[in-house]
């Protein structure tokens, strides 16, 4: 009798077991274990922080804190400078979590030291999705207010050499998936369709203003859609 117990425990012991592990498995989001690490890059005037907010939405939606990377930088500096610091992060990046490539999420001039990493400094290799999210992508007229103080904001100016160079020929370089998210009254991007990219998948938000662009949750909703 005393055997025949225990044979009933340990077999009660199995299935609960076999329960509990799968109760487990399913709480956990599905593609908690297959995206890429996310790198967010801040434009003029900012720093790693404007990326709070969504961070934080994307932990709420299963992403790990030790996929999400906000870099900061020294905006003040030429955007070609700013791209060759980017590209040692991105390798510490991919060193750390061992993955083959990110997926770049940038804001307003970030854009642009971003963009010169893809196209210039072999980033294809290592980025799946860039998302410009009201990105400076053709300059703006509103950069003359500070290009004599910036060499950052003077390569924002629209014709300047350096927008030039950039765009000279394939705007979304390589294998990699582009998306351009703009406002039609973005005060601090005239005009507002500069901040599209020929090749990518370019989206009209609506009347979201320049700074609450990668603060907008619905925003947000669209730039995690087009990366899963």
């Amino acid at each position: 009798m005393q055997r025949h117990k225990r044979r009933i425990a340990t077999a009660l012991s199995a299935v609960t077991t076999s329960l509990l592990l799968s109760l487990s498995l399913a709480s956990t989001p599905a593609h908690a274990a297959s995206h890429n690490p996310i790198v967010f890059v801040h434009g003029l005037s900012s720093d790693s922080t404007t990326w709070d907010d969504w961070i934080a939405d994307f932990e709420a939606d299963g992403y790990s804190s030790s996929d999400l990377y906000a870099i900061s930088y020294d905006w003040t500096k030429s955007n070609v400078t700013t791209a060759s610091t980017l590209s040692t992060y991105i390798q510490t990046v991919l060193s750390k979590t061992g993955a083959s490539k990110v997926d770049l999420v940038v804001h307003s001039m970030g854009a642009l030291n971003s963009r010169y990493y893809l196209k210039n400094l072999g980033g294809t290799s290592y980025v799946d999705d860039f998302v410009s999210v009201a990105g400076v992508n053709h300059g703006t007229s509103i950069a003359s207010l500070c290009g004599w103080l910036y060499t950052s904001c003077k390569e924002m100016q629209t014709g300047s050499s350096f927008l030039t160079a950039l765009n000279s020929g394939d705007e979304t370089p390589g294998s990699v998936s582009y998306a351009a998210y703009w406002s039609d009254c973005d005060a601090a991007i005239d005009p507002d369709t500069s901040a599209e990219l020929s090749g990518a998948t370019n989206v009209d938000v609506g009347c979201i203003s320049h700074t609450d662009m990668n603060n907008d949750h619905g925003v947000y909703e669209q730039v995690r859609n087009f990366i899963s």
